[in-house]
């Protein structure tokens, strides 16, 4: 420990450190490893990396210059023997946040170009280009009336991913979150932003587009989450509930790939906040499901040609209790997403079209707590209603929906269905509180 201390340049470094609450020996030694290898690493790569470095530091600027390691291949950085991290987290918990406790909690700032998520073949390590976010697990709890002895039915308990997906497509695909009898909106693309699905667009005729209509916003049938009546006043006493929290799951949702009504291959569990779906033949891994080695039987040649278009496919991101999606492919992807449409005022079982390099937020934890505590008060029927808010369909290159020959989900080519693990849970939870349903479940319900 004193050898480290005998080079001025980890001793001026190592007085940036940020203290923690509990001081421990074991983690000063880490964190003087940790130091000495990145200096050791930046004279290699960089002749100014150094002096970035301790501009941010000792100014504490958002607005310096990014500080480049090359990323490893499992994007991890060997400090000592027995550990190994994620670069930029580990020089976050040195240098700005000694609290912190897992890469879910950073996001890089827009002006970094090599933020741990770009995917770049480097990696900006710079504390003061990342950020901390609000984990979903501070969502507030949503309060339950007790459960006196009344026990949930096994028939009605949430399905798991695994239960909705054994191989089967779900049984509401062809009637979307059972609203297919809406009919779709329709807008033109714009460039930089996603716009809702049209006419119907052939491999070979890419840059087609719809005809416009009235925009979704101006449709009387559409309703809003601040226009969404007052929930009628509770019918239990507010001194008889139980507060029901969020609780972050292993694995933030997971992923079933589909081939018009035909599952293929395993569900795949996203534990990473940034996930891609590409259609490339590299095995999967923590980050990146690759469809192209997927084999179905039964493709015929109208799936295999779209397989071929899927390229590079879409990526996930999910921070804070948000869920992206982003179009990386060449081609256009299709969502329909009952929480994102409800946000933007749009008819229920809209499909949304995502053109090549345009995002959209598909999913926000804090809108959908607030419509779980509405509907705890308006019964067991109205939160189970919500289990739909917690699965999206996309679809690569084709669309589906009113204006398509293709009506349904299972007419595309090639599609995915995304549950979202942890507000399933929380609805599991609500419910399993709640007890049973007024309504006796029955074949029909």
């Amino acid at each position: 420990m004193n050898s480290l201390f005998q080079n001025p340049v980890v001793k001026k470094f190592m007085t940036y450190k940020k203290s923690t609450q509990t001081p421990d020996d074991e983690y000063e030694k880490w964190s003087e490893k940790a130091v000495k290898n990145l200096i050791k690493r930046l004279k290699k790569v960089s002749n100014t990396g150094l002096g970035d470095l301790d501009r941010a530091l000792s100014a504490q600027d958002k607005h310096s210059r990014c500080v480049l390691l090359p990323r490893s291949v499992d994007g991890r950085l060997q400090v000592s023997v027995s550990r190994k991290g994620l670069p930029h987290v580990i020089y976050c918990r040195i240098w700005r946040y000694p609290d912190l406790t897992s890469h879910h909690q950073l996001r890089s700032t827009d002006t970094c170009t090599s933020g741990y998520h770009s995917k770049k073949e480097t990696i900006c390590i710079n504390p003061y280009h990342y950020e901390r976010v609000i984990a979903p697990a501070e969502l507030p709890p949503i309060l339950v009336p007790r459960n006196h002895g009344e026990s949930l039915p096994p028939h009605s308990e949430i399905p798991s991913a695994e239960d909705i997906s054994g191989g089967q497509v779900p049984a509401n695909a062809d009637l979307p979150h059972d609203l297919n009898e809406m009919d779709l909106m329709t807008i033109f693309p714009d460039v930089g932003s996603p716009t809702l699905s049209g006419d119907e667009m052939d491999l070979e005729d890419l840059q087609s587009v719809s005809s416009p209509i009235d925009s979704p916003n101006s449709s009387s049938n559409c309703v809003t989450l601040a226009s969404l009546p007052e929930p009628p006043p509770p019918n239990f006493d507010m001194l008889d509930v139980e507060p029901v929290s969020y609780a972050e799951p292993a694995f933030w949702c997971s992923v079933s790939y589909y081939e018009l009504s035909a599952r293929v291959g395993e569900t795949f569990h996203a534990s990473q906040p940034s996930l891609t779906i590409d259609g490339f033949t590299d095995p999967s891994n923590s980050e990146r499901f690759c469809l192209g080695l997927l084999s179905n039987i039964n493709r015929n040649p109208v799936v295999e040609q779209t397989r071929r278009h899927i390229g590079k496919g879409l990526r996930l991101y999910y921070i804070g209790g948000d869920v992206f999606a982003e179009c990386v492919s060449e081609n256009a992807a299709f969502v329909q997403s009952p929480n994102c449409n409800q946000r933007y005022g749009w008819l229920p079982a809209t499909v949304c079209k995502i053109p090549p390099g345009c995002n959209l937020k598909i999913f926000n934890n804090q809108e959908f707590a607030a419509m779980l505590a509405q509907s705890v008060a308006q019964g067991f029927e109205a939160v189970y209603q919500l289990t739909k808010m917690c699965t999206i369909r996309m679809s690569f290159v084709k669309g589906w929906g009113a204006e398509y020959r293709r009506q349904t989900v299972t007419s595309t080519p090639c599609w995915i269905e995304i549950y979202l693990n942890g507000p399933l849970q929380w609805l599991d939870k609500v419910l399993t509180q709640m007890g049973s349903p007024r309504i006796p479940c029955s074949s029909m319900s």
